[in-house]
């Protein structure tokens, strides 16, 4: 079983996983602990369990099909806004009702945190991406979150540590990609409106 710091280390990294691709992340989980890699938390020894673990991947089969076919995947993760950020959050409260109440909703409240930045940061380079003629870049993109997330959660499980110092660089780059993407956007809305460019922060 993992002690407070480790737990809490490999939530880090899961949360943010989640945000990426919930499926990939809640079938890799269950893989993990129905082959002994990964201790599971009681509260989510529900994971390891053949139907979870057959539906996460049937998911995970649908969500890599929709997530490359071209503004469609912009609807679907506009819906998946709704899904994956509160799955973070309750994987997060499952895993630690041991805790005491304040550390309980802290962690609850910081995964659902990470996961929302992990979940806008995709959304933001998905807008960004969308906007290029050729379908190869949006592919690409799909494909290296759904590795990301079942990578992330991997390393997490055998060093939580790792995992989450992972997340953090991922975080800071994160924050600098969705600024990036919001300059961006806000100078095409004026060059739209007839105003430079230069008066655009």
């Amino acid at each position: 079983m993992f002690d407070p710091g480790r737990l809490t280390a490999l939530l880090v990294a899961v949360s943010f996983a989640a945000g990426l691709n919930l499926y990939v992340t809640v079938a890799v989980l269950g893989l993990l602990g129905r082959f002994h890699v990964l201790n599971l938390p009681p509260g989510l020894s529900a994971l390891d369990q053949t139907w979870v673990i057959a539906l996460a991947i049937g998911l995970s089969v649908i969500e890599a099909v929709a997530d490359k076919i071209p503004y469609f995947d912009l609807i679907w993760n506009a819906v998946h806004t709704f899904i994956r950020v509160p799955a973070a959050a309750i994987l997060a409260y499952q895993a630690t009702t041991h805790l005491s109440p304040t550390e309980h909703a802290l962690v609850t409240v910081a995964a659902a945190g990470i996961a929302a930045v992990a979940h806008t940061t995709k959304t933001s380079a998905r807008l960004a991406v969308s906007a290029t003629p050729e379908p190869v870049s949006n592919a690409v993109l799909s494909a290296s979150g759904e590795v990301a997330a079942g990578g992330i959660t991997w390393i997490a499980s055998v060093h939580p540590y790792i995992g989450a110092s992972i997340v953090v660089v991922a975080l800071v780059l994160s924050f600098l990609l969705v600024r990036w993407v919001m300059k961006g956007a806000r100078r095409a809305l004026a060059r739209l409106r007839g105003q430079p460019a230069t008066s655009i922060a």
